[in-house]
């Protein structure tokens, strides 16, 4: 399957912003899919998961509250809705989709990331 985040941009502290992830090739129903972030000179951080259906919900914990993970399977896209940007939640945001929902099963799919640049 082949994924593409797309709503990043720049935004100030405190804005809200909701990135969409759209897939290609194959629906999305059929894969667990997840959101990634990489800041400059940081390593990937896991934001959230959801299962195939979106019944099911894992965020990391520290992104708990403010990012709301969701899905629409008949557009045959997740969302990543994330509210009182912070200057730390500058980086790069990817989508990726796995096949099981279990925490040991690898992202075999990821897509170009979006970059979203919040100013103080």
């Amino acid at each position: 399957v082949q994924l593409q985040a797309s709503g990043g941009g720049l935004v100030q502290a405190g804005d809200s912003l909701r990135l969409s992830c759209t897939a290609s090739g194959r629906t999305i129903s059929s894969y667990v899919m997840g959101w990634f972030r990489q800041a400059p000179g940081k390593d990937r951080e896991f934001i959230g998961t959801i299962s195939k259906t979106g019944g099911t919900i894992y965020y990391g914990d520290s992104m708990k509250g403010r990012f709301t993970i969701s899905r629409d399977n008949a557009k045959n896209a997740v969302y990543l809705q994330m509210n009182i940007l912070r200057p730390e939640d500058t980086a790069v945001y990817f989508c990726a989709a796995k096949n099981s929902l279990s925490h040991t099963a690898p992202y075999d799919s990821w897509g170009q990331g979006t970059q979203v640049t919040v100013s103080s």
